[in-house]
């Protein structure tokens, strides 16, 4: 990796500094996911007669275009300039923000929420890479705790910020991305220092494309089953669709130099068992983000404003853990361990929900302290499997690398959502969300049980091997010219 910053000011270079400025950004992405998701109940009531799959790409047309998007831009950053292509996505993310703003209709503002994603796709991968170049290796796992902590922290604030926002208007929730991402575009050339991989090619974008599509397929055909039926021609296409496109990616990305999948990464076992343990953990944290505004508002007929301020606790809870004691249990018991007692600690606040929530409010007695677990468990899951990067690559593979984690995260998301509209069909009732907490009880009991052979490897000295270089070949000359 070589660095080339020109004339940088005092402050690029300090670490500090860059983890405030990379934090702004992906401040600016989880606020919007999670404010996205209390004012589902508005944007319904602003375009009637969506129904409850059709609202659900809103947050699944982003998801998969930024999971698609992960690994080309990591490359990308890789090849041009992890600063330059940060600044990009800011910009981009942006952009897409004010559209969205001013989108007339629901196909419209799906739209633009892919732009977004574009942008945040940009964004994600190069900030992990620009923190864990600036930091020393002693000190990279409590900053990239703090890196998870201010996700969190958008998150704790998306609620209730979005409660109070909607009482102006639905767009509000798009407009207050604007000004932060500003903030981050002005300071950021100032303070980050350009970086790039000398050695890194063009991306596959054909892959990135194939990759959207079947993972775009694969959740059209779940959210369409439960209407259409499971045998119907439509939803039987879907699922050819997204089996052909997965598979094709697969095949593409052994054969081309610089693959939407980084599949020599894989090989690090470590790494391969991080990236599924995110994915069973965030197909569950996705459902509850998905599920928990909609028991609020649709079971419990509660305010979108009371239910934004009812849902705080928990992401206050991954601010709090992160900051305080993700870091050190990470070091002290490694990756693995921390992320399977992360997953535990979830099913413990779900199970909770399972035996206290019933059709009449009780927010002290059930919803309040299942949170506290959830909310527990996020804060060590996230961050621990997020560094697991900078411990198994060598720094010219950290945007590869990361883009692998966040692509994980960002399937499990979209999967999450999806199985959770089959499993809620039309308008959930209390059943209904019952269905949806076992799943959320099953996920994470397998992220565990992921996390754990993770720890299982924790000493085998998991390290990423580049492929071995082809022989030379060996040409003979003719008699006459030796």
């Amino acid at each position: 990796m070589t660095a080339s910053t020109g004339t940088p000011s005092r402050a690029a270079g300090r670490p500090g500094v860059v983890l405030l400025v990379v934090s702004t950004a992906v401040f600016l992405a989880s606020l919007d996911l999670f404010i996205v998701n209390i004012a589902f109940p508005d944007i319904r009531l602003a375009f009637p007669g969506t129904g409850l799959a059709t609202l659900s790409w809103i947050l699944n047309g982003y998801t998969v275009a930024f999971a698609a998007l992960l690994a080309p831009a990591g490359r990308l950053a890789d090849r041009y300039g992890r600063r330059f292509v940060f600044l990009i996505g800011v910009a981009v993310f942006t952009a897409g923000s004010a559209a969205c703003a001013f989108a007339p209709s629901i196909p419209l503002l799906v739209g633009f929420r892919v732009l977004q994603a574009v942008g945040a796709a940009l964004v994600m991968p190069t900030s992990l890479a620009l923190l864990l170049a600036a930091f020393p290796p002693a000190r990279r796992a409590r900053a990239v705790s703090t890196w998870a902590a201010v996700g969190g922290m958008a998150a704790a604030l998306g609620p209730p910020l979005g409660g109070l926002l909607l009482q102006l208007s639905w767009r509000w929730v798009f407009l207050v991305n604007i000004p932060v991402g500003l903030l981050a575009l002005i300071s950021g050339p100032h303070v980050l220092r350009e970086s790039r991989d000398a050695g890194s090619g063009m991306p596959d974008i054909l892959g990135a494309i194939g990759l959207a599509a079947g993972v775009g397929a694969l959740a059209c055909a779940l959210v369409s089953a439960p209407s259409h039926g499971w045998n119907s021609p439509g939803v039987l296409i879907g699922f050819a669709v997204a089996v052909l496109s997965l598979l094709a990616v697969v095949l593409r990305s052994n054969r081309h130099p610089v693959p939407v999948l980084d599949l020599p990464s894989l090989r690090v076992p470590t790494l391969w068992l991080s990236c599924l343990a995110i994915l069973l953990f965030t197909t569950a944290f996705g459902s509850m983000l998905f599920g928990n505004v909609l028991f609020l508002t649709g079971l419990w007929h509660e305010s979108v404003i009371v239910a934004g301020f009812w849902l705080t606790p928990g992401p206050l809870m991954v601010v709090l853990v992160s900051l305080t004691i993700g870091g050190r249990l990470t070091n002290r018991l490694g990756p693995g361990a921390t992320a399977a007692l992360g997953s535990l600690l979830f099913t413990t606040g779900v199970a909770i929900w399972l035996w206290r929530l019933g059709p009449a409010p009780d927010y002290a007695g059930g919803l309040l302290p299942g949170q506290l677990f959830t909310g527990t468990g996020v804060g060590l899951v996230m961050p621990s499997l997020s560094g697991v990067v900078g411990q198994v690559l060598p720094p010219a593979r950290w945007g590869a690398g990361s883009s692998m984690i966040n692509t994980a995260r960002q399937i499990g998301t979209v999967l999450g959502t999806a199985i959770l509209v089959v499993l809620y069909g039309g308008t959930p009732d209390l059943d209904a969300f019952r269905r949806g907490w076992l799943f959320l009880v099953t996920a994470t009991l397998a992220s565990a049980l992921a996390g754990g052979a993770i720890a299982v490897r924790r000493n085998s000295g998991d390290t990423y091997q580049p492929p071995p270089a082809p022989e030379p070949q060996l040409t003979l000359l003719p008699e006459s010219q030796r």
